[in-house]
């Protein structure tokens, strides 16, 4: 269920970071989400968000 409404996109950003780039500092789950709702708001292609 977590797939289908995306809840586990952080912990698969915090998995990726860690293995592709096991130097950078990986963001909290409250800047992760902040970064990617902003890219989502500046890419149309990501869909409409209404609220």
């Amino acid at each position: 269920m977590r797939e289908l409404t995306d809840e586990s996109a952080y912990d698969r950003y915090v998995t990726h970071v860690r293995h592709e780039h096991p130097d950078a500092e990986v963001p909290s789950r409250r800047d992760f989400e902040r970064m990617r709702t902003d890219r989502q708001e500046a890419d149309p292609r990501q869909g409409f968000r209404c609220c």
